[in-house]
């Protein structure tokens, strides 16, 4: 899930002015200055420490980010009082973590009553990912067989579309083609899009393709802001961390917004 990072102009926290240690987490001899992104070595050094020391499992960590993208959501789109269509939300999930996380999203938007369809074209053969899909099946969100090329077809169907194809440490050439032309789609969409963790197609440090790839209305940083996430121009930016201990926000030496009252995203 490489934990995601704050965003472009609007961002309050000081920008990275030194770096961690080592590649494989960030040292404490020297007090680094606070800053709101990460790099995808610091991210996963960040997941590692969750996993390892804190003992979370993976399935708790998608489930809580999942639940937040889905309540950022409906901080920007909300329920309107009539028409279904502005209730349409369609899911894109790709075959890593991103889109286990995807597919949890998809799950709690139903239950704010929503109404989402998921495109899951290369499917995981992972138990997690196997369980979630059982679930959203259970609760009778749709799954599509294909999606439209005509881009009017989406723009007329569905209010916004939720982008949870790949993650920080997904190659995009590794994801197949039946992913890559979901993402050539999305690129041509007048609707809203919204980001989890990072644009798919973006280089997670430094934001490359950021001009011919995705540029979507609303990220959800996942955990803590990736680096990339400076060059989001977007409407909208959340962080779902707030399951990150204070302990752990410390050693990695963030400084985020705080959450109010019991809300588990907090704008950026």
């Amino acid at each position: 899930m490489h934990l995601k990072g704050c965003g472009g102009g609007g961002c309050r926290c000081a920008q990275i002015t030194s770096a961690m240690s080592s590649a494989a987490g960030p040292g404490l001899a020297e007090a680094p200055e606070e800053r709101c992104f990460l790099s995808t070595a610091e991210a996963a050094a960040l997941e590692r420490e969750l996993l390892e020391d804190y003992r979370f499992g993976r399935q708790q960590l998608v489930e809580w980010c999942g639940h937040a993208s889905a309540v950022a959501v409906t901080k920007v789109f909300p329920l309107p009082a009539h028409s279904r269509k502005q209730r349409t939300v369609l899911v894109v999930c790709g075959p890593e973590q991103n889109g286990a996380v995807g597919l949890v999203c998809a799950r709690h938007l139903r239950v704010f009553e929503y109404e989402p369809t998921i495109f899951y074209p290369t499917r995981s053969l992972d138990p997690l990912h196997r369980d979630l899909t059982t679930q959203c099946e259970k609760m009778d969100i749709p799954f599509l067989s294909y999606l439209p090329t005509e881009v009017r077809l989406i723009n007329d169907a569905y209010r916004l579309v939720v982008d949870a194809v790949l993650g920080p440490g997904v190659e995009p050439g590794k994801v197949g083609g039946p992913c890559m032309r979901a993402l050539a789609t999305l690129k041509l969409l007048s609707i809203p899009l919204v980001s989890l963790d990072i644009p798919s197609g973006w280089d997670p440090e430094t934001g490359g393709d950021a001009e011919d790839g995705l540029r979507p209305d609303v990220l959800v940083s996942l955990a803590a802001p990736k680096q990339c996430a400076g060059r989001f121009s977007g409407r909208h930016h959340f962080v779902a961390g707030r399951f990150v201990p204070d302990d752990v926000r410390r050693k990695f030496a963030l400084r985020l917004p705080g959450y109010t009252g019991t809300d588990c995203i907090a704008a950026l």
